[in-house]
């Protein structure tokens, strides 16, 4: 019974290659589903690092270039702060030089007796009328002593004239405006506690300070002036 029913080789090894051929479909399918699922995977992998590498790159340009703008605002800055700086210098230049003329036309004025002395005979007037006492003290210049006399004789007749009244006006012959200054007169009252100080030097700095805004406007016109100084 048994022997009827016995596998010959061939059968045998028949049914071997059919089991072996089953076996070989079935991994050939499985190794195409894994090769199909990498290759899906590898895609979706591939595609997530495309992203991040792209917005990277946007973030790395973006940074790039907000620091070029900065980087350009602050160059733009730096030069308009330079080229404002280098105005101002050179209008100041020239106003120095416009004044330190002034400075030396007027240290020439005393070098005029008779103009000088009709300026000294203003000074010492405006002081008078400004302290508006009896008796008052004139400090000059040692050198300029004889144009003092001469101008003090013309502001007390000119004073009694306007106001009524005489005033004393000594001149100080123990202490004197340096001989080495433009020229002018300091007028002296109460007591000693006052001092108008009525020199060419101190009346040219205010000038200086009164003038400088209307000299700025008619040098560089009104609306650069107030860009620039305002």
């Amino acid at each position: 019974m048994s022997q009827r029913h016995a596998l010959s080789d061939d059968q045998v090894a028949g049914e071997l290659r059919k089991m072996t051929a089953f076996i070989k479909q079935e991994a050939l399918e499985k190794s195409k589903e894994i090769h199909i699922k990498a290759d899906e995977e590898f895609a979706i992998e591939k595609s997530k690092l495309v992203r991040q590498e792209i917005a990277a790159i946007d973030a790395l340009y973006e940074k790039k270039f907000k620091q070029a703008a900065m980087s350009q605002q602050i160059t733009r800055s730096t030069l308009a702060n330079r080229t404002r700086l280098r105005v101002l210098s050179s209008r100041q230049e020239l106003l120095d030089e416009l004044f330190q003329r002034a400075r030396e036309q007027v240290s020439t004025t005393s070098n005029d007796g008779k103009k000088y002395q009709g300026v000294l005979a203003g000074l010492v007037l405006e002081g008078l009328y400004y302290l508006n006492e009896d008796k008052v003290v004139i400090r000059g210049r040692k050198k300029d002593t004889d144009v003092i006399k001469k101008a003090v004789e013309d502001a007390q007749k000119e004073f009694k004239s306007k106001v009524g009244r005489d005033v004393t006006i000594n001149i100080d012959e123990k202490e004197y405006l340096p001989d080495g200054s433009a020229g002018g007169v300091s007028i002296i009252g109460g007591g000693g506690k006052i001092e108008i100080n009525n020199t060419f030097e101190e009346r040219l700095r205010l000038l200086e300070i009164d003038a400088l805004p209307a000299v700025r406007e008619t040098l560089f016109g009104k609306n650069v002036n107030r860009k620039f100084y305002d």
